[in-house]
């Protein structure tokens, strides 16, 4: 019978293996060169190079996703799938297919998923699959670039609900949690992104009483952390 020392020590061999390969793994993929993918109306197109850090080739499987508050297919993308050979990098293009001009700028989602190459014998698939999930702004062509849209928000108190409204033309994304002040108190939105004519309910933890402001933490449209920023609560409206 093994000794409790030997079972031991082949237990923390095979942890210190299982993190090597899970180190390995995490570090492999299609990384793309932007966080972020901004299409113009003006200029049709728009267009980002991912690189395949895996070790050997894999397949590139591009998608646009729809948000569930915006299913209107307004774009395609090329390639859908392509070979990529190891730490070579390929250019993906997102193509416009508006059936009439942008009025406000619309979010999608897109993503990039890495699939390798069957490498083990009998063509079995040796590896993981890592997917990449990016946002996509499609700005109209007659929109002026606001660099910081979460200014326009407008932040309501209605006995005790709180709204926060989104009267701009402007996709606004920003962290969800928001502290309310001057009490340092806590509210959250129900997601990370406040599209334009939209009014979404923020939930408060305790009361509105005293509460004359919020203090968010917003994102730019290239998806960059911008500086908290404070703004006031009208009362009392509707």
């Amino acid at each position: 019978m093994l000794s409790l020392s030997v079972i031991n020590n082949a237990r923390l061999f095979c942890a210190g293996l299982l993190l090597c390969f899970n180190s390995v793994a995490l570090a492999d993929g299609m990384l793309p060169e932007t966080t972020v993918v901004v299409l113009y109306e003006a200029q049709g197109e728009a267009t980002i190079n991912i690189k395949n850090t895996d070790p050997g080739p894999a397949l590139l499987h591009s998608v646009v996703e729809n948000v569930p508050e915006d299913v209107e297919p307004l774009l395609i993308v090329t390639p859908p799938i392509t070979r990529v050979e190891a730490g070579e990098t390929q250019l993906v293009r997102f193509i416009a297919t508006l059936k009439e001009p942008l009025k406000t700028q619309r979010l999608k989602r897109v993503s990039f998923e890495g699939i390798p190459q069957a490498r083990g014998p009998g063509g079995a698939t040796i590896g993981i699959t890592l997917r990449q999930n990016l946002p996509l702004i499609l700005h109209p062509k007659d929109l002026p670039v606001h660099d910081t849209p979460w200014e326009l928000l407008k932040w309501k108190r209605a006995g005790k609900s709180l709204t926060v409204h989104n009267d701009s033309a402007y996709v606004v994304r920003l962290e969800p949690q928001v502290q309310l002040l001057p009490q340092g108190g806590l509210a959250t939105l129900p997601r990370t992104y406040v599209l334009p004519g939209e009014a979404l309910a923020v939930q408060v933890d305790g009361a509105l009483e005293g509460v004359t402001g919020v203090e968010i933490r917003p994102a730019t449209l290239y998806g960059f952390s911008a500086d908290s920023y404070r703004a006031l609560i009208n009362a009392d409206e509707g």
